[in-house]
């Protein structure tokens, strides 16, 4: 009997080739979160409830899975779409000042988000032997959309406090030998990366 080559585990043509709304279910379905869910509930209590914590959350990650710029492109998208409403778990979108709320209760639990990420990253090791072997590190500049920091402002929502300016400088050389040198500057953020050069996966 001829032996068939062994499928990759990641195909990303058949994730890419699904719809938004069944990716976007892919990851609702997967996503190791539910201490995170207890612990914004227990913070809510007996508060109002007309936007569930576990709908907010959703819809915070359909923000990263269809690649958002902005809360507001989110919640915009949330009053056009009722499908991906009813995917998130929210009968009505969020306002602007709702979701802002939210994110700042999410901020508060910067370690519990990351600590499910790890454990991503640990079931991914667990089923991948060869996870983490081939490494690749790179940088990327992120823009805030505030124009400048506020010196000696306090912190109120409204101002990025925590941005600061960055410089990079790319140098070469052009076919005829001669040096070419190029300054990007920008105000916000540096991301730096490890990822899995192979299965093209964070670390």
């Amino acid at each position: 009997m001829a032996i068939l080559p062994q499928p990759q585990l990641f195909c990303w043509e058949e994730i890419e080739g699904l719809g938004e709304l069944a990716r976007l279910s892919l990851v609702l379905e997967y996503m190791p979160d539910e201490r995170l869910m207890q612990l914004l509930e227990r913070k809510r209590s007996q508060g109002r409830d007309d936007y569930p914590v576990r709908g907010m959350w959703n819809a915070f990650l359909a923000g990263i899975v269809y690649q958002h710029c902005s809360s507001e492109s989110l919640l915009r998208e949330l009053r056009r779409n009722g499908q991906l409403r009813s995917v998130c778990g929210l009968i009505k979108a969020p306002t602007s000042s709702s979701f802002s709320r939210f994110l700042s209760k999410l901020l508060d639990l910067e370690a519990e988000v990351s600590a499910i990420f790890e454990r991503l990253v640990q079931e991914l090791i667990t089923i991948l032997p060869d996870f983490g072997e081939n490494l690749a590190i790179d940088g990327k500049a992120i823009a805030t959309h505030a124009k400048t920091r506020k010196e000696n402002k306090p912190a109120d929502g409204r101002r990025d406090n925590d941005a600061d300016y960055g410089v990079k400088t790319y140098r070469g050389k052009n076919e005829d030998g001669t040096k070419w040198e190029k300054t990007k500057t920008w105000f916000g953020y540096n991301l730096h990366m490890i990822v899995d050069s192979k299965y093209e996966l964070p670390l």
